[in-house]
């Protein structure tokens, strides 16, 4: 592939190449300007020899499509996902930066403030990605651009689960191997956890300027990673707190169970090292044992081997060294007093040997007197520092005693202030028991009955032993203590594998449940987002394929998930005076179709509107409830005698004219173009007169804006417009002139 070959060509009518601005091991990034929103954008191309291959194309769209629901100030935005005849692409947000890779090298060991001022960032997109279902799957320091504030963006996202289709381990791996989880190095299954190793082994470089593991080959690495034994942080570099170098190794356990279960989990240990450096966690597995330390993670406080004997016996018997007497510290002037005579300090020039005879003896009053002058002169000067010294200490201790003081009266008020407030009398977390769920059958009325843990969903399972919906495992195991609020993971069941997969009935499921059944069947679901009134926010309204279809492997499907009922807001309209029936012409013209009428006695014309329950031009739902109230018209006056009737009846006796015949309204035939939204997907479209359907279900094709229907009526009708058996809009028609 020639890089050069796009500069200056403009792709998807949109985008104009300008520079090439960086490439990697399968696609090339290249700097462009969107000419349709005016804007500077990266667009990664894929090679030609990834774009040939159709099942990569395949994915990469999908995969890609689903990052782009993705908005986080960590995380690279992409903005599109396209393809022309020549080129496979995705468009993203142009950064303005360097990769931490680069910064890394720039700057060589970080201390632990960049280190973690870096890492919660990169966490924080993790949680993000993670809470949508998407898992990075190659977190490394080139796949995270540092931005000249200081702030990072994790990109690649859909990318790299793209990549990992193939477990292969090629040099151009060699980038990513140094990073990958241990499940990935064994072709395993992997999951949010697997990017919290990668972070770990992130962190450990930035703090020891090298990757745990390394070799000449990508395959040699890998096993490493397998293995585990990775060496302690604090080995390379001295400096690495304590409280850090637990984080890190936690992040980086070899066994699965025994890492962050959670983003999130590991912030909240970032967040309190970061409040306290000198912290110290005591960290507890949660699979088998609560009581049990988590093996791989530095004692409290780590003690290091001092000799290479204690190293040897450590590395025999895993026994940390004892405790030993501080040594006593040798000054720089009786170390060289020791070292021997034609020798030198490291890094100074020879030392010139002194001669070895006798020293030759100084006589005369002179000497004698300047030496007794001087020693005294050194003795007034040791008097008087002893002196100030003692001066010092004195205001030290009375500064002491004051600042003592002042902390206890203090302390003694917080006391008191917690005492009474009853802080004192609680637990600083309060915990909470583990239910038993294995064997169980999965409802959503789990997630209410045990409120206080989060209830996470891992990928469904097919197993013989237990029944489709039966939870399978759950981790913490029941009957374990955690903290409130800790996430409870539960695999289900999906019962014995068939021979012949199908689309499952998922409409109602909520999305999380939804998704780890799709995954567990080895399909990795494409989310898309609508309003519905009837499913509630979350749930599966419907899907592509439908119940019941056959599913082909590496099939893409498709849920739309309810984002609720689709709320819009127009100005009320000032119908006060109007005939109540145009006044319902009016509303339901502004998209207010929720109307109650009822009428009053008034002294007003007939039918006349005289109340209103909303405040006209006040913004409101389009569903909210509007009550008209109208004038039943004046009440008749008492009839006159029948001689004062026939009197006036005589007096004002008109000429007898022919009254007028009543016509039938004259109808007319139009063309109506009815305006619709612009929609990604298509959808049914539903055209209804009083309740009447005109149009009913049929079928639009995305990006359908204009429907066109013949009509015949009379005067000025109003039409309501339903999208997915939803109200949209409401639009009058005239006829003919009323």
């Amino acid at each position: 592939m020639n890089i050069d070959q796009y500069i200056g060509r403009l792709l998807d009518n949109r985008y104009e190449i300008l520079e090439v601005i960086g490439t990697g091991g399968m696609a090339v990034v290249y700097k462009a300007r969107c000419h349709r929103l005016n804007r500077l954008v990266a667009i990664k191309i894929l090679k030609d020899e990834f774009a040939r291959d159709e099942e990569f194309r395949r994915r990469f769209h999908a995969e890609g499509e689903a990052v782009a629901m993705l908005s986080h100030p960590n995380i690279v935005q992409v903005y599109d996902v396209s393809s022309t005849d020549t080129a496979n692409f995705i468009v993203m947000e142009l950064i303005d930066g360097i990769s931490l890779k680069q910064y890394m090298e720039s700057r060589g060991v970080l201390n632990w403030k960049e280190t973690l001022h870096f890492a919660m960032q990169i966490a924080k997109g993790l949680e993000h990605a993670h809470s949508r279902g998407i898992v990075h799957r190659d977190i490394k320091p080139h796949n995270v651009m540092v931005l000249k504030n200081g702030s990072v963006k994790v990109m690649d996202f859909g990318i790299a689960r793209v990549m990992n289709k193939s477990n292969t381990l090629t040099k151009e791996a060699l980038g990513s191997v140094h990073y990958i989880s241990p499940e990935q190095a064994k072709g395993g299954h992997t999951d949010n956890r697997s990017d919290i190793y990668s972070l770990g082994v992130v962190m450990y470089e930035m703090m020891t300027g090298r990757p745990p593991y390394d070799g000449e080959s990508a395959v040699a690495v890998a096993i490493q990673h397998i293995n585990g034994g990775a060496a302690m942080p604090s080995t390379l570099n001295p400096n690495i707190p304590g409280g850090m170098e637990q984080i890190i190794m936690k992040a980086m356990a070899l066994e699965i169970q025994n890492r962050y279960v959670s983003a999130t989990e590991m912030l909240q240990d970032m967040e309190e090292f970061r409040k306290n450096p000198a912290i110290l966690f005591n960290y507890k597995t949660i699979v088998d044992d609560a009581t049990r330390p988590i093996t791989g993670i530095p004692p409290i406080p780590p003690q290091k081997p001092r000799t290479t004997a204690e190293k040897v016996v450590q590395a025999k018997t895993g026994v940390p060294p004892q405790p030993q007497q501080p040594r006593t510290r040798v000054s720089t002037d009786s170390a060289q007093l020791r070292r021997p005579a034609n020798t030198a300090p490291s890094g100074t020039g020879p030392v010139r040997r002194q001669a070895t005879g006798p020293m030759p003896r100084t006589t005369g009053n002179v000497n004698r007197t300047r030496d007794t002058d001087t020693i005294r002169r050194a003795q007034a000067r040791k008097r008087a520092e002893e002196q100030r010294r003692e001066e010092q200490r004195s205001r030290i201790a009375t500064i002491s005693i004051v600042v003592c003081s002042a902390v206890a009266v203090v302390a003694l008020i917080v006391f008191l202030y917690a005492l009474f407030n009853g802080a004192l009398l609680n637990k600083e977390r309060e915990y909470v028991e583990v239910p038993y769920l294995v064997g169980k059958t999965y409802s959503d009325d789990m997630i209410n009955e045990y409120k206080d843990l989060k209830i996470v969903f891992r990928d469904q399972q097919y197993n013989d032993s237990y029944e489709e919906g039966q939870i399978m495992m759950q981790e913490p195991i029941g009957g374990s203590k955690v903290v409130k609020g800790t996430e409870l993971w539960i695999t289900i069941s999906m019962g014995e594998e068939p021979e012949v997969k199908t689309m499952s009935d998922l409409i109602g499921t909520r999305k999380e449940e939804a998704d780890s059944h799709l995954r567990g069947q080895g399909f990795y679901p494409i989310f898309r987002y609508e309003a519905s009134s009837v499913y509630e926010e979350g749930e599966v309204i419907r899907t592509d394929p439908a119940f019941t279809t056959e599913l082909k492997e590496g099939q893409d499907v498709y849920l739309w998930i309810s984002t609720g009922p689709d709320t819009k807001y127009a100005d009320m309209q000032d119908v006060m005076g109007m005939d109540i029936e145009a006044a319902k012409r009016v509303l339901a013209a502004a998209g207010f179709n929720v109307v109650r009428t009822r009428p009053v006695p008034g002294d007003e014309p007939a039918g006349q509107v005289v109340y209103q329950s909303v405040k006209a031009f006040e913004e409101i739902d389009v569903l909210t409830e509007i009550l008209l109230e109208y004038s039943e018209g004046p009440k008749e006056t008492t009839a006159p005698t029948t001689e004062a009737t026939e009197a006036t009846t005589e007096a004002t006796k008109a000429p007898e004219t022919t009254a007028p015949e009543e016509t039938e309204p004259e109808m007319a035939t139009v063309n109506v173009d009815f305006i619709l939204p612009d929609l990604a997907e298509d959808f049914l479209l539903s055209i209804k007169q009083n309740g009447r359907a005109v149009i009913e279900s049929t079928e639009i094709k995305a990006g359908t804006t204009v429907y066109t229907v013949t009509l015949t009526n009379s005067g000025t009708k109003s039409y309501d417009i339903y999208i997915n058996g939803d109200h949209y809009n409401s639009q009058e028609v005239k006829f003919t002139d009323d």
